[in-house]
């Protein structure tokens, strides 16, 4: 009997007795700040700058296609050559690469995040009903935006960067890349449909970007809403710009470079090549990366067209 009374009670003395946990390290600053409402809105709208930032750069870059293929091409060639050759050839553009996917990546987790903490927040459903029926149209469709976005984002990719599936791909030749993909009826509606929704999610972006930041002093509201309605005005105009021009002609010059009165096209420069044997169709087709530039400049500074070892 006293066994047992002992084992009991050295039983129960043992069960009270809790393991002692090291007490849990903090996160560091950053990271709690990211786990907040607050920080995450921080994040997405400083991550939007960012983006807004490379938008605009993007459309006015591609306003070169008016100047012909031989400014669009060197545009597209010369970012390969940023800060070169104070770093190695492409390191400046892959740098940006790295840049946008991290404020792509934050972006869109930053939102996802507050979605859910905002449903969570908002569980009872009479809340949520409200704020639904308060927000405008560009504040509900930001999240189906979002996605019409991404889904373009990686078509855009597989059309003009890789050529995936675009069959008149050449590496190297933005403009007859540009070319082949908005003559096309498919590409062009995705364009513009992509387009559109990239314009409403800039409007509503630019909008709530001032109050992320805590800028929202209701007196300058009308300064943030001109804000926000020009640039997505801009972006989209410009954009929209581009698969108009190639339908209607308005940018199908393909100059290379002018003679006096005389326009040659790219085209007559590579026509001239094939015809006079220096250069064969089979060769044309495989010249790569910065090849067809090479022998533009060789046209415009009247040298003697010379192909790199192997294609010739």
């Amino acid at each position: 009997m006293q066994t047992m009374e002992q084992s009991a009670s050295s039983g129960g003395a043992g069960a009270g007795v809790e393991p002692v946990n090291p007490p849990r390290r903090p996160a560091p600053w950053p990271v709690q700040f990211y786990r907040s409402a607050v920080g995450k809105k921080w994040v997405m709208a400083i991550t939007g700058i960012m983006l807004m930032g490379f938008v605009f750069g993007h459309m006015v870059g591609n306003l070169k296609m008016y100047q012909g293929a031989h400014a669009l091409n060197v545009y597209g060639e010369s970012l390969r050559e940023l800060l070169y050759p104070l770093l190695p050839r492409t390191l400046t553009l892959w740098i940006i690469r790295v840049g946008l996917i991290l404020a792509f990546v934050f972006h869109i987790h930053a939102a996802a995040s507050l979605t859910l903490m905002n449903r969570r927040a908002n569980a009872g459903g009479y809340e949520s009903k409200r704020s639904w029926q308060a927000a405008n149209t560009a504040s509900r469709s930001m999240r189906f935006t979002g996605i019409v976005i991404l889904a373009y984002l990686i078509w855009h990719l597989a059309d003009f960067t890789w050529g995936w599936v675009n069959p008149d791909f050449v590496r190297g030749d933005v403009y007859r890349n540009v070319q082949a993909s908005l003559t096309n009826a498919i590409p062009a509606a995705i364009y513009v449909l992509a387009t559109l929704a990239l314009g409403v999610h800039l409007f509503h972006g630019a909008w709530s970007l001032f109050q992320s930041l805590g800028l929202n002093n209701p007196k300058y509201n009308s300064w943030r809403r001109g804000f926000a309605m020009g640039f997505a005005g801009l972006i989209t105009i410009g954009n929209l710009s581009f698969p108009l021009a190639v339908v209607s002609g308005a940018a199908s010059d393909d100059v290379c470079y002018e003679e006096g009165d005389r326009i040659v096209t790219c085209e007559t420069v590579f026509a001239e090549a094939i015809e006079d044997g220096r250069l064969s169709i089979e060769q044309y087709d495989e010249l790569g990366d910065g090849e067809r530039l090479r022998i533009i400049k060789a046209y415009e500074a009247n040298e003697e067209l010379r192909f790199e070892e192997g294609t010739s």
